[in-house]
């Protein structure tokens, strides 16, 4: 069988250490190069366990990337540094597969939005994808069997673990301040807020906070519905929706995030109705390292090379 060759940009943060354990166990999938500037140089063997040969971190300048021989490139690096890294591989006439990891183009429709289980029919073999925010994918799953039947925004209060910060030093992935604490931040006007209600085409007001746990995400959706509904009409919503979707699994009890750790599906459940049936609060969980990032972005790679979608994905 054919492999592929994948380039990462931005391998040191918590989810480029994802992906790395991801292509290292994928069957068409070939790392050829990983960048770090603080790694450089070094083994990416002894950095991450599963990966095993010579390969090392590298740090080469944007202009040097699409000399590289990748097929695909994918961009896990903080907002506002990918445009800088797609205008060498346009200056150069390279075209790679591109999948960006941060916000910089989930607004541009010249990019194909990449959350397959809503949006897989609009794939038409764009090469320039973007990969949803993790909170963005558990508050549209939790949401989009609704859709038609919503009257008025939709609230979302969301609780990441503080690897959602990412590495580089803050208030929020500072252990101790977290201690026994929730902290929230950016209570309006969120990224994820206005990423959803675009993707959704229907308002979404995003509440969101970290908590002291390293990785998963809570989020409750408060739904205000147009009609009465029962609690079995509910779930047949979303069992009927998701029935042939091996990442996303609906069940009768609210659950849990610390069961979500270090799995690749969103589970969404806890369906509880108002006494007039016209209001609905779902509540969503999912691991933000993986299917809020990198499973995300290897189910979105192998649709991009005409892979089975789920191919390299433990389900």
């Amino acid at each position: 069988m054919n492999t592929f060759k994948v380039g990462l940009v931005g391998a040191r943060g918590y989810t480029g250490a994802e992906l790395i354990r991801l292509f290292a166990a994928h069957p068409r999938f070939e790392l050829a190069f990983v960048t770090s500037r603080e790694l450089d140089g070094q083994r990416v063997a002894e950095h991450n366990d599963g990966f095993a040969g010579e390969l090392r971190y590298c740090n080469p300048a944007h202009e040097e990337l699409p000399t590289l021989g990748a097929d695909a490139v994918v961009l896990a690096l903080p907002n506002g540094k990918a445009g800088a890294i797609v205008q060498a591989f346009d200056a150069a006439g390279v075209d790679p597969v591109i999948v960006d990891l941060s916000a910089d183009h989930r607004f541009d429709d010249a990019w194909y939005y990449g959350l397959p289980e809503l949006t897989r029919t609009r794939y038409a073999g764009q090469r320039r994808i973007s990969n949803p925010g993790c909170y963005a994918t558990a508050m549209q799953l939790a949401i989009a069997p609704m859709l038609g039947a919503l009257d008025g925004p939709v609230q979302c209060f969301g609780v990441s673990g503080y690897s959602g910060a990412g590495t580089t030093p803050s208030d929020k992935n500072d252990v101790e301040l977290l201690r026994d604490n929730l902290m929230p931040y950016a209570l309006t006007g969120h990224v994820h807020e206005r990423e959803v209600s675009r993707q959704l085409d229907h308002p979404v007001e995003f509440m969101p906070h970290v908590a002291p746990h390293f990785r998963g995400i809570t989020l409750t959706a408060n739904l205000h519905l147009t009609r009465a509904f029962t609690r079995e009409g509910v779930l047949a919503r979303y069992r009927d929706r998701y029935a042939d979707e091996p990442l996303v699994r609906v069940q009768d009890e609210a659950p849990w995030v610390s069961r979500i750790a270090g799995r690749h599906h969103v589970e969404i459940g806890g369906f509880t109705l108002s006494g007039d049936g016209r209001r609905l609060v779902v509540v969503a969980t999912e691991d933000n390292l993986l299917k809020g990032a990198a499973t995300q972005a290897l189910q979105n790679l192998d649709m991009a090379f005409g892979l089975d979608e789920f191919l390299g994905v433990p389900l």
